[in-house]
């Protein structure tokens, strides 16, 4: 019951907060033979340290529900990085004030923004094998983010996010 709950609580959060995502990866390369990861040592993700451990915790899950583990001696590496900025406002309102008078018009027009503005988070997410071809695969997810939620909603959304980019690998390649 508590995993429909929290699959529900998902699906709300994605379908309210949509996820942007690209990916990129170097041509050629064989996925199959990377099994075992880690994370840089020196990691500064970006993200506020009890976020950091939320994300971490979710993509160690999803990476060994792809069947990879976590490894002292890795096959690649995984750096992340994010930053928080304030999304362009779109929404407003037009208000004019105009006159004629015979041959002679003008007129003032402003606009007013509506509702509040929103701040996007973007995270990158590299992989790169030190000893051989170093970044193969790099994905960058562009999301709102609500910097007041409870850590509840923090954690579905950071598991959203992580969903989605890695459904993304491996790449299928051409």
């Amino acid at each position: 019951m508590k995993s429909i709950k929290i699959l529900l609580f998902t699906f709300f959060i994605t379908s309210c907060a949509p996820i942007y995502l690209t990916t990129d990866f170097e041509k050629g390369t064989d996925f199959s033979k990377y099994k075992t990861y880690n994370y840089y040592s020196d990691i500064e993700t970006g993200l506020s340290a009890l976020d950091a451990k939320r994300l971490l915790d979710v993509l160690d899950s999803q990476l060994q529900l792809q069947g990879l583990s976590l490894s002292e001696t890795p096959d690649f590496f995984i750096n992340i990085q994010s930053k928080e900025y304030q999304a362009q406002q779109n929404s407003t309102v037009g208000v004019g004030v105009g006159g004629t008078g015979r041959n002679i018009g003008g007129g003032v027009s402003i606009g007013i923004p509506v509702g509040t503005a929103k701040i996007t988070r973007e995270i990158i997410f590299d992989f790169i094998d030190e000893n051989g071809i170093g970044l193969f695969w790099q994905a960058t997810s562009e999301s709102t983010y609500q910097p007041n939620a409870s850590p509840e909603k923090r954690e579905a959304s950071l598991q959203a996010l992580v969903e989605k980019v890695f459904k993304k690998y491996p790449p299928q390649q051409k």
